[in-house]
C-alpha cells in the first residue's frame, strides 16, 4: 500500500537514509501517483542527496498536481537553490506566499535565497573568495577549535571521527560522504562558527543552519553562507476512515493501561474488563490479548489462559506481528500447560511448546522454562519407575548372570534395578563388579565410588573401587582406598589381601625389580595424574629430589617431614622416583 511505504520512506529519512527513503517514496508514487504529497516527499529526498534536477522535477510536479498547496512552492524553492537558480527560488518562494503568507518555511526560504542572490551578485563584481569549507578544515587550527570546543572535545577521542575528520582535511570535497555523520556535521558548525539545528518527528523536518553571535572584533568577520535548507516532507492528509483508526487504537491503549494498573493492584477481575474490551476495541494488537492471558495465568485458571495464548498466536501469524510477540504468547501458554502437569507425561507437551516458542525468539527466559519443565519430567519419571521390590528383583536377576559370568546380561539387570531405586548401594557394586570383569574400568570405578557415596561403611564399595586402580595399575591410590575401607572393617579379608597385594607392587617398584617396559609403561601412566603432576611442578619438591642425589645432610632432614615423605612415596609407587 502507498501508506506503507510512505511510513518507510519517512523512517529511513528521519534515519538519514535518503537513498532508502528515495526507493520507498518512489515505490508508494507507482501505487498513488496523482498524490503530491508522496513527490513533495521525494523532492526533498533528492535534495538531501543533493541531486537537485530530480529534486527540482518532483517539485515541478507537486506544484502541477496541486497549484494551492504551498508547500509545494517550498520544494521548488529549495531545488532552485541548491541549483544556485537564485532568482528562480526568489520567485518560488514568493508564489507560495502569496497562497500562504504566514508560512515560515517560506519566509525563511525567500530570505535565504535574496541572501545567495546578493551574494552572487556580489561574488560576480569581485575575484572568487577562497573555498569557506576548505580553508575550514586547513591547519592545526582546525584541531585547536574542536578540542576548545566541549560539544566536539569529547569526539576526538572517537577513532572513527579523527579519520573521517583526516580525510576532509586532506580533501575537503569528501566532506560530502560525511555528512550524514551527526558529528561531522557539528564539527563543522563549530569550524564555521555555525549553530545546527537537528529536527525530528513524522514530518521529518530538516535543520537548518543559524548563524551564531558575531566574532570579537579582532578577527576578521567571515561571511558565511548558510547551508541551503531543505524542506521536510509533508504527512499524508488522513482520511475518516484513518482518523477513525487511529482514534480506536488510542482508545484500545487506554483501556490497556488502565488493565496493566489494575494487574499491578492485583484486581484481576477489573483488568480483565479492561483488556477484553481493548481487544474488541482493536483486534490488531495480540499484547491485548497476551495481556489477558497473564492474568488468568496468575489467577491459576490455566484452561482460559491457554485458550487465550492459542488465539494471540493465530491472530500473530495473520497479522505477520512481532515474533517475540509469538514467542511471548507460546511461552506464557507453556508455563501453564507446566503448572497444569500431574504426571511426568503431562510436561511433553509443555516442553514442545516452550520449544515452539524458542524457534520465534531465543529468549533466556524461555530457556529456563524449558530447562525446569525438563528436570521436573525426569523427575517425575523416576518417581513413577521407583519401586524397591522389583529393584531387588532385577539386582537378584543380575546376581543369577553374573554367576554364570554372562555380564553383559547382568549390567543390563543391574541397571534396570537402578532405575527403579536409584538409592541401591548394592546394584553398584554389583554392577561395578560387572565392569571390571568387562574391562570397561572408568565406568567400574564411577559405580564404585557412586556406592561409597551412598553407603561410606559399605566394606564392598571399597573393594571394588581397590579393584578397579589395582587393575589400571594405581597401586598407591589403590592402597589409600582399601586403607579407607579398613577404617569401617577392620577385619575384612577382602580389603586385607587388596592392602598385600598393593603393598608388594609398590615394594617391587622400589627395589627396581620392574622390566624396563613395565618402568616406561608405568611412568607414562603416573604422568598423566594430575596429582604427580603437582608434586613435580612444585618448586619445594624439586629441590627435595635435587637433595636427595647431591646432598645427603638436607635429604636426611627432609625425611624427618611426614608431608615430603608422603610425597615422595607417591612418586617412587608411580615409578617415577627408585630408591637406591
Amino acid at each position: 500500500m502507498a501508506d506503507e511505504a510512505k511510513a518507510k520512506g519517512n523512517a529511513a529519512f528521519s534515519a538519514g537514509d535518503f537513498n532508502t527513503a528515495v526507493k520507498h517514496f518512489t515505490d508508494a508514487i507507482n501505487l498513488s501517483p496523482t498524490n503530491h504529497v508522496l513527490y513533495s516527499n521525494r523532492s526533498a529526498a533528492y535534495a538531501s542527496l543533493h541531486q537537485y534536477d530530480a529534486a527540482l522535477s518532483d517539485a515541478k510536479k507537486t506544484v502541477d498536481l496541486k497549484p494551492d498547496w504551498s508547500k509545494g512552492y517550498s520544494r521548488l524553492g529549495a531545488a532552485h537553490l541548491g541549483l544556485h537558480q537564485y532568482q528562480e527560488a526568489v520567485s518560488a518562494y514568493k508564489k507560495g506566499l502569496e497562497i500562504d503568507p504566514n508560512n515560515e518555511a517560506l519566509k525563511s526560504g525567500l530570505a535565504d535565497a535574496q541572501s545567495a542572490a546578493t551574494a552572487s551578485a556580489s561574488r560576480a563584481r569581485s575575484a572568487q573568495p577562497p573555498n569557506l569549507f576548505g580553508d575550514a578544515f586547513q591547519g592545526p587550527e582546525m584541531w585547536a577549535k574542536l578540542t576548545a570546543d566541549p560539544t566536539t572535545r569529547a569526539f576526538l577521542q572517537q577513532p572513527d571521527f579523527i579519520k573521517a575528520m583526516q580525510e576532509i582535511q586532506r580533501n575537503p570535497s569528501k566532506l560530502n560522504e560525511h555528512l550524514k555523520d551527526q558529528r561531522v556535521m557539528q564539527a563543522l558548525g563549530v569550524l564555521l562558527n555555525v549553530k545546527f539545528a537537528h529536527g525530528g518527528g513524522d514530518d521529518m523536518e530538516v535543520p537548518e543552519a543559524e548563524t551564531s553571535s558575531p566574532p570579537p572584533p579582532s578577527q576578521p568577520v567571515k561571511e558565511v553562507k548558510k547551508p541551503e535548507p531543505v524542506p521536510e516532507p509533508e504527512p499524508m492528509e488522513i482520511t475518516g476512515e484513518e482518523k477513525e483508526k487511529k482514534e480506536k487504537k488510542e482508545k484500545a491503549l487506554k483501556e490497556k493501561e488502565t488493565g496493566n494498573a489494575a494487574y499491578k493492584k492485583k484486581d484481576f477481575e477489573t483488568a480483565i474488563q479492561h483488556y477484553t474490551k481493548a481487544m474488541e476495541i482493536d483486534d490488531e494488537d495480540i499484547s491485548y490479548i497476551t495481556n489477558r492471558a497473564a492474568v488468568y495465568l496468575e489467577m491459576g485458571k490455566y484452561e482460559d489462559c491457554i485458550k487465550d495464548c492459542d488465539k494471540a498466536v493465530e491472530r500473530g501469524r495473520e497479522l505477520r506481528a512481532d515474533y517475540k510477540m509469538v514467542a511471548k504468547a507460546l511461552t506464557r501458554k507453556g508455563t501453564a500447560l507446566a503448572k497444569m502437569a500431574k504426571c511426568s507425561k503431562d510436561y511433553e507437551p509443555a516442553i514442545e511448546t516452550f520449544q515452539k516458542a524458542l524457534t520465534e525468539h531465543r529468549n533466556p527466559d524461555t530457556l529456563k522454562k524449558l530447562n525446569d519443565a525438563e528436570k521436573a519430567k525426569k523427575e517425575l519419571e523416576q518417581q513413577e519407575y521407583f519401586d524397591p521390590k522389583m529393584a531387588d528383583e532385577e539386582r537378584e536377576k543380575g546376581n543369577e548372570f553374573f554367576k554364570q559370568q554372562k555380564y553383559p546380561e547382568a549390567v543390563k539387570h543391574y541397571t534396570e534395578s537402578l532405575r527403579r531405586n536409584p538409592k541401591d548401594p548394592k546394584a553398584y557394586s554389583n554392577r561395578a563388579a560387572c565392569y571390571t570383569k568387562l574391562g570397561a574400568l572408568p565406568e567400574g570405578l564411577k559405580d564404585a565410588e557412586k556406592c561409597i557415596e551412598l553407603d561410606p561403611t559399605f566394606s564392598k564399595g571399597y573393594t571394588r573401587k581397590g579393584a578397579v586402580q589395582f587393575f589400571m595399575k594405581e597401586y598407591d591410590k589403590a592402597l589409600e582406598t582399601y586403607q579407607e575401607g579398613l577404617k569401617h572393617d577392620p577385619n575384612n579379608q577382602e580389603l586385607l589381601d587388596g592392602v598385600r597385594r598393593c603393598v608388594e607392587q609398590i615394594n617391587k617398584a622400589n627395589r627396581g625389580d620392574l622390566s624396563p617396559e613395565e618402568l616406561k609403561e608405568r611412568q607414562a601412566k603416573a604422568m598423566q595424574d594430575p596429582e604427580i603432576q603437582n608434586i613435580l611442578s612444585d618448586p619445594v619438591m624439586r629441590q627435595v629430589l635435587v637433595d636427595f642425589q647431591e646432598n645427603p645432610k638436607a635429604a636426611q632432614e627432609h625425611t624427618k617431614n611426614p608431608m615430603v615423605m608422603n610425597k615422595i612415596q607417591k612418586l617412587i609407587s608411580a615409578g617415577i622416583v627408585q630408591m637406591r
